[in-house]
């Protein structure tokens, strides 16, 4: 088991999509095993923390959820800040909105993040399938294609395919970082990723927000990126 405080990288990954889409549970399967039945809104931002290992290094990260309520959009740039990935989750079964509106998302994010970060399309809520689907898993997959996504769908409530989503995520930012040789650059600054000899450290936003920590009780003392 990965301690909470032994890492070699610190990642900053966002969640994204409409109210009620299941982004919360999403990120409490993840990271506690956990779900909510009678999971509320979000509050502003929420975050957790999940420790795994890439290449023989050791990766924390640090999962950013926010309200998909349109009454939280001025800390949207704060959220977005220093992000190095992103998932996007929509409600395939029951709520075909919420896939529509996955454009709108999609050019916010892209608007306030560094270019070509890797992304996940996610499609939630799969456990009622056989109930009333009103997005085609062709037509998601086929959308994420076109726009450059990876592509899931998942289920909170019976963990399906939650920890493949994530951890391929994971994967994608780690290669792509190593790609562009940022994991190994000294001490310089890029963008509002602060890059050290050994860690990828981001940086939490210095405006006010709400949050509740959704993590281990003995985190809640700890700053956003120990």
């Amino acid at each position: 088991m990965i301690s909470e405080d032994a890492y070699d990288y610190l990642f900053k990954i966002v969640i994204i999509g409409d109210s009620g889409v299941g982004k919360s549970n999403l990120l409490l399967r993840y990271t506690s095993d956990e779900f909510m039945e009678d999971s509320r809104s979000t509050i502003g931002v929420e975050f957790a923390t999940k420790s795994l290992k890439i290449d023989n290094c050791f990766i924390k990260a640090q999962i950013w959820d926010t309200s998909g309520q349109e009454r939280y959009k001025a800390i949207t740039s704060a959220f977005y800040r220093g992000a190095v990935g992103a998932l996007l989750v929509y409600a395939d079964i029951t709520r075909k909105p919420s896939f529509d509106h996955v454009d709108q998302w999609l050019k916010e994010l892209r608007e306030h993040t560094e270019e070509n970060i890797p992304l996940v399309l996610i499609g939630n809520k799969l456990d009622l399938s056989d109930v009333n689907r009103q997005v085609s898993t062709e037509i998601a997959r086929q959308y994420a294609t076109q726009s450059n996504m990876l592509f899931f769908e998942t289920s909170a409530y019976d963990a399906t395919n939650v920890t493949d989503a994530f951890e391929t995520m994971f994967e994608h930012v780690y290669k792509e970082l190593a790609k562009s040789k940022l994991l190994q650059k000294t001490k310089e600054q890029v963008n509002d990723l602060a890059v050290g000899t050994k860690t990828v450290t981001l940086r939490p936003p210095s405006a006010t927000y709400e949050y509740n920590h959704r993590i281990k009780k003995d985190d809640h003392n700890k700053g956003c990126c120990q």
